[in-house]
């Protein structure tokens, strides 16, 4: 008996490894990562089984059925507040689509009004982002991927009590797996000084219990929808460069102020629709920001988007650069597209300029990259490691036209599994800002050579190879 069970196991599991090939031929975003999900559950289905479902759903279907659901109900106060937005509506000379295409992607018009202050480290990101909630007067929208409970965590935590206790509406959500250390506590404080604190989930409910694999990696904060904060940041006191594993931690946030700041509060609205059910209703009228006129686009990206929003708009971006294109990111594992993409800008000439960390924080990531770092470099891109700390900054630079600052890393975590959000400035003056920024880190780093990538030994060559092949879950 035991016999004919145990071979009945073993019978149902190739029928479900099977029935699970089946899916991943239909639903696999890449003919390569169909291949990889299809021999593996064919052959080894006792371990690719649940892997599969696990990492291997490519769309977030529950935040689907939400966003379908809020189209019916919230959609109505959406439309109203673009409504308000409309005269500020931007109407810029497009010849090539350029502007366009970006609107396309946000699903988010491009507004006029606005003023984007760059802030170059977390004392300046933290400073206005405290000013912001002490002159709030309505309300505090405020998310972050990693919240701890250290000092800058627990002066946040009572900073949002004394707003709370001071009348003002605040509306916290947290990433379940990015602050899974956050005590019990921390929130207990929260809530019962009024604060509305959720944490977002990915795997809600019996028909998405599979989804663990996908994150919500956006930092928003959103005061009375006048003025919006978003980048690099999350907290903790790390990130103040003031834990000794990392020492100096350099990163970028943006201030924003205007109309463009409806596409940050839009961002908020999904995700905590998704996280609690609710329909975020809040009062809302656009202000242009005074004496500025940048132009200005917010873009959500995320796993619930029919296309890979955040893949695409870096891929558009590099192929817009005609004299240069400088971008910072701490993990560089991008898909094809985006390889190609960088090797493409820097034979046709543009000045394509790379900047990593020197010290990794994620081994494997850190690895992945020399898999493909020879081929860029002789294609004529610069690959630049920053010295003094880590860095963590997601900063793009394209020509002296315009720059982009927001949370997306340059692998497939962000471009395909984590919800992300970027500011796209089209502004000369903001760029300006962004190229002095970024001179400054550069002075800071190491050009890589070929030569460092190609005489490694070879156990490293076949080690950065492996972890190369785990890229689509890093």
């Amino acid at each position: 008996m035991t016999a004919l069970l145990g071979g009945l196991l073993i019978v149902a599991i190739h029928i479900l490894g099977a029935l699970s090939s089946i899916m991943a031929l239909m639903s696999s975003r890449t003919s390569q990562g169909a291949i990889a999900w299809i021999i593996s559950l064919l052959t080894f289905p006792y371990l690719a089984v649940p892997a599969f479902w696990i990492f291997g759903r490519p769309r977030f279907y529950g935040y689907i059925s939400a966003r379908e659901e809020r189209d019916s109900t919230l959609r109505r106060v959406l439309t109203r507040f673009r409504k308000q937005v409309e005269p500020f509506f931007a109407r810029p000379d497009d010849p090539n689509g350029r502007i366009r295409t970006v609107e396309r992607l946000a699903m988010m018009p491009m507004t006029r009004g606005n003023h984007a202050e760059l802030l170059v480290d977390g004392t300046a990101t933290f400073k206005s982002i405290f000013a912001g909630l002490e002159a709030a007067e309505e309300y505090i929208l405020i998310q972050f991927f990693i919240v701890r409970d250290d000092r800058l965590g627990r002066e946040l935590k009572q900073r949002l009590i004394n707003r709370a206790e001071n009348g003002i509406r605040v509306c916290f959500l947290y990433d379940e797996i990015g602050s899974r250390k956050l005590p019990e506590n921390y929130i207990n404080e929260l809530q019962n000084a009024g604060v509305e604190v959720h944490q977002f989930g990915s795997s809600k409910g019996w028909r998405h219990r599979f989804q663990v694999n996908f994150r919500n990696h956006r930092k928003i904060v959103v005061v009375d929808g006048k003025r919006g904060w978003v980048g690099g940041l999350n907290v903790g006191d790390e990130y103040m460069g003031e834990d000794p594993r990392y020492g100096l931690w350099r990163d970028t946030h943006l201030q924003l102020t205007g109309p463009a700041v409806l596409g940050l509060q839009e961002a908020f609205w999904e995700d905590w629709h998704w996280a609690t059910g609710e329909i975020l209703g809040l009062e809302w009228q656009p202000l242009p920001a005074k004496h500025f006129d940048q132009f200005a686009v917010v873009i959500p990206s995320g796993p619930a988007d029919l296309q890979d929003t955040a893949s695409l708009l870096m891929q558009h971006a590099i192929h817009s650069a005609n004299e240069r294109f400088w971008i910072t990111s701490p993990y560089f594992v991008p898909d094809q597209g985006v390889q190609d993409a960088l090797i493409l800008a820097a034979l046709r000439g543009v000045d394509v300029r790379v900047v990593m960390p020197e010290r990794p924080d994620h081994l494997l990531v850190f690895l992945s990259a020399f898999s493909f770092l020879a081929e860029m470099i002789r294609a004529g891109v610069k690959i630049y490691r920053y010295q003094p700390g880590f860095l963590h900054q997601k900063v793009c630079l394209i020509d002296n036209h315009s720059a982009a600052v927001g949370t997306v890393n340059l692998d497939n975590r962000s471009f395909r599994l984590n919800f992300e959000v970027t500011a796209y400035i089209f502004d000369d003056t903001f760029a300006a800002d962004v190229e002095r920024m970024l001179v400054d880190d550069l002075s800071r780093c190491r050009q890589v050579t070929l030569d460092e990538i190609i005489k490694r030994p070879l156990w490293r060559k076949l080690v950065s190879r492996a972890a190369y092949l785990a890229s689509p879950i890093q």
